[in-house]
């Protein structure tokens, strides 16, 4: 159906190792809603006042542009599952919550997930996971 785009395709792109344009589609490009939490923090954790107004400049203008899929109860519901697998693997030191919500987002609507980092997306089941070329 659609592709969610991982917080560090966006972060890529603000340092310019990647157009955003190249891998995204207007149409089929969505953001879960934990990805804008991971965005705005690093708004806040910026080193400097320039590169945090920098910073807020691109991520809004994502916020503005790329719609927001949210944390709902049917994704909710898959994000337990996958948190309950993970919890019960061996690897459960290696679980990201965020990256769990994010997974669990693009299953439950049916959408694949574009990163760099795929490391970070082993073992989810049922997650179609693409790369930026």
């Amino acid at each position: 159906m659609g592709i969610a785009v991982d917080t560090n395709v966006f972060i890529n792109a603000e340092n310019g190792r990647l157009d955003l344009d190249a891998v995204m589609s207007e149409d089929e490009s969505f953001i879960a809603a934990i990805t804008v939490s991971e965005l705005l923090a690093g708004v806040h954790l910026a080193k400097t006042a320039k590169i945090r107004v920098q910073r807020s400049v691109f991520v809004e203008r994502i916020i503005a542009n790329v719609p927001v899929l949210d944390f709902n109860e049917e994704i909710t519901r898959c994000y337990g599952e996958l948190y309950a697998l993970r919890i019960k693997s061996k690897s459960k030191a290696n679980a990201n919550t965020h990256d769990l919500q994010i997974s669990a987002t693009c299953i439950a609507l049916g959408h694949s997930i574009l990163t760099s980092n795929v490391s970070d997306y082993k073992n989810i089941p049922n997650l179609n996971i693409i790369t930026p070329n």
